[in-house]
């Protein structure tokens, strides 16, 4: 049979449109299909975060238990180059959680040192006035303290049988100083020993009278701070009858912590104010300072040296000065934000930025640090110029790290686990606060009286430290630990809020017994410094009512690391020191009842 040529070619393109129509309908749609798997499974791999509260993971995007913020996606990808150990943020995740950067300079470190002291007299200005004279004192011309003196002017009269001889013997030496000029020589500096001068010498000699109430003049000029002796009393010679001091020029004596005493160095100019004469201001440069710190108020003093020609800066006046100090040896030094730094209490950390294509990330790295200025570091090791640190959002930073199991401040070394993360102790660490801490919130009012009640009785403990007397701060943490036991942890329904406050009672329930269990001053006070962290962080968690206090802060405490205690006044009256350093301190914040 013939099959005709346009019969075949019809054929065949009819077999062509057969299967790509069936390619389209059963190929494709399987392909679509294992697309739409795909892109579904990929979906589902999305992982939606808090910026703020790490912690928070969910498979669906939403909103933060917590905070209320709009969940992001956790970024899973690495770029490529970039060190496995980083923490990447986006854009979006950084700006939600508040971490900003700044470039790593170096500068001329600069710090303003607030000192306190007090006006003291020169001790090179202070004079004993004596009696160069033995006898009885017939007549004192300065009866009280305080009054003014001037050299050469008579502040008493005396009568002495000693002079009343030498007087005699001055009298018939003159007469024979034709022939003998050498016993009337002889008796004038007899009576010059005795501190009469050549005009009162020959006075004598003129008036041919012995004088029996001589008078006894000044050595110097100054005021009487002590006054020794009284009318009718008989004086030794050499016997002290005046103290005066010369307040020409006076000492204003500053104390030195030695956490400052770097910064403080001889020659420095020093301004000051003192609180009686308001809208005035001194100034000197230091002269001398202590070798040796005072073991007791842990101070050297300063010595600055003042002209005091009007007389108003006075001995015991109270003055406090500024001191923009300079750090001695290198010039220029890298300086960074505290705000930059996590303290872990052995190390210090920074999140240094690495480039990237695609993202943010920040790698963890160590740093030595030096003194403190104020609100920044010195960073003696660990950074170089140019490289670029978070200044802020640093806690997010830790947190996003901390879970995705790479190295951060708590776990230097990582095995690639995800890390536990414990909120509480991050806050007290770092000193940043989350959305997650905000004083009060689901605490019952009933709880939070409790709360105060011991927050009352830490306070009594307190003053007992400040007063320096153990065995009734052991009495009184014994009455504390008391009313911690009342408080009824059964009032927080809230089972996050309950277990933040069996977190904490942990802490104070171990602290208050050590307290109570020692007579030991030193042993108390240490045990005060995690007390009142714990108190601390348990009032910011949950308030506190009907009380203000205010968190105060010495630098000294915990062998200079500094330690913070709670106050009902905003006078500073140091419980980890007492006498020794009452004032030593400032006041951080002041913490109000939860309305």
């Amino acid at each position: 049979m013939t099959i005709d040529k346009k019969t075949v070619i019809t054929g065949l393109v009819t077999l062509v449109m057969g299967l790509l129509i069936g390619w389209l309908i059963f190929g494709g749609s399987q392909q679509i299909s294992a697309n739409e798997d795909h892109q579904h499974g990929l979906a589902e791999e999305t992982i939606w975060t808090c910026s703020m509260h790490p912690q928070i993971r969910q498979n669906e995007p939403g909103q933060c238990p917590i905070c209320g913020m709009d969940l992001i996606p956790l970024e899973s990808g690495m770029d490529e180059g970039i060190d496995p150990m980083a923490i990447s943020m986006s854009p979006v995740a950084m700006q939600l959680a508040n971490v900003s950067t700044a470039v790593v300079g170096s500068v001329a470190p600069i710090k303003s040192v607030k000192l306190i002291g007090k006006v003291q007299a020169d001790e090179r200005l202070i004079f004993s006035q004596s009696s160069h004279i033995p006898g009885r004192i017939e007549k004192l011309l300065i009866n009280f303290t305080g009054e003014y003196v001037r050299k050469g002017q008579t502040i008493a009269f005396l009568y002495s049988p000693d002079l009343v001889n030498a007087q005699k013997e001055l009298l018939e030496a003159s007469k024979m100083k034709a022939t003998q000029p050498q016993l009337l020589e002889a008796a004038k500096e007899k009576l010059r020993n005795w501190k009469l001068t050549n005009s009162q010498i020959d006075q004598i000699l003129e008036s041919g009278v012995v004088k029996e109430s001589f008078p006894l003049l000044a050595d110097n000029s100054g005021y009487v701070t002590n006054k020794l002796v009284n009318r009718h009393d008989h004086v030794a010679q050499g016997q002290v009858i005046y103290e005066i001091v010369d307040l020409s020029s006076v000492w204003v004596l500053f104390d030195v912590y030695e956490s400052d005493m770097t910064w403080v160095q001889k020659g420095d100019k020093v301004p000051f104010t003192v609180a009686s004469l308001p809208g005035e201001t001194f100034s000197g440069a230091i002269s001398f300072i202590d070798p040796i710190i005072d073991a007791q108020t842990r101070v050297a003093k300063a010595r600055v040296e003042v002209k005091n020609s009007a007389s108003k800066l006075k001995p015991e006046m109270f003055v406090s000065g500024t001191l923009e100090a300079n750090l001695p040896g290198k010039a220029e030094n890298i300086v960074v934000p505290k705000t930059a730094v996590m303290w872990t209490g052995q190390r210090s950390v920074v999140y240094v930025k690495v480039a990237s294509n695609q993202s943010v990330s920040f790698v963890i790295r160590e740093v030595v640090l030096g003194p403190a200025l104020g609100d920044s570091y010195i960073v003696k090791e660990g950074l170089e110029n140019g490289e670029e640190i978070a200044v802020n959002g640093t806690f997010s930073i830790d947190a996003a790290a901390q879970l995705a199991g790479k190295p951060s401040m708590m776990n230097r070394q990582s095995d690639g686990k995800a890390a536990a993360f414990n909120h509480d102790h991050m806050v007290m660490l770092t000193g940043q606060k989350t959305a997650e801490s905000q004083s009060g919130s689901g605490v019952p009012a009933a709880f939070r009286n409790q709360l105060t009640d011991f927050a009352m009785a830490y306070i009594s403990l307190k003053n007992e430290l400040v007063n320096d007397d153990p065995e009734k701060a052991q009495k009184l943490a014994r009455a504390a630990k008391e009313k911690l036991s009342k408080i009824d942890m059964k009032l927080l329904s809230d089972h996050q809020v309950h277990m933040a406050w069996m977190s904490t009672l942990e802490l104070l329930e171990e602290n208050i017994k050590l307290i109570a269990n020692t007579g030991e001053l030193a042993t108390q006070r240490a045990a005060f410094v995690p007390l009142s962290s714990a108190l601390m962080l348990a009032v910011e968690q949950f308030g506190v009512a009907n009380t203000t206090f205010y968190q105060q802060h010495c630098p000294m405490a915990d062998s200079n690391k500094g330690a913070d205690w709670l106050s009902l006044e905003k006078e500073i009256r140091n419980p980890y020191y007492g006498d020794a350093m009452l004032s030593c301190g400032s006041v951080e914040r002041t913490i109000t009842p939860v309305k």
